[in-house]
């Protein structure tokens, strides 16, 4: 026997709304490595090998492929300078900046329930 409620099903046009346009929607705040940059880049402009030292876990490519996509969504610019040896910088845009606050809130978050996260995965992989 059944006694979950009744519930509509969920419409195949579910995220065709404007706001919500496909690939459109930029995913990228949430992905596994622009939060960090972002801190990064939060007190000013840093360059590539800068970047590589508080995050050395992530691997060149990966990095790059991370500032490229944030450029492209409008979070950084890069600049580079015509000097010898070239210099490349990186810097938050105002649309960078404004996801400052929403990351800040997201650490504290964790911060808060951290403890009941670990609990819940521990349960989880005693199962």
């Amino acid at each position: 026997m059944n006694d979950s409620p009744t519930r509509a099903p969920l419409p195949a046009d579910l995220f065709d709304r404007p706001d919500c346009a496909g690939g459109l929607v930029p995913f990228r705040v949430g992905d596994k490595w622009t939060g960090v940059v972002l801190r990064c880049l939060e007190e000013g402009p840093r360059r590539f090998s800068e970047l590589r030292v508080p995050l050395h876990w992530i691997t060149p490519k990966v990095l790059t492929e991370t500032l490229r996509a944030m450029e492209r969504d409008g979070f950084l610019t890069r600049t580079a300078y015509d000097e010898n040896p070239p210099r490349v910088e990186y810097e938050l845009t105002a649309l960078g900046r404004s996801l400052i606050d929403p990351l800040n809130a997201t650490c504290a978050w964790s911060r808060a329930h951290l403890s009941e996260v670990t609990e819940a995965r521990e349960q989880y992989t005693a199962r």
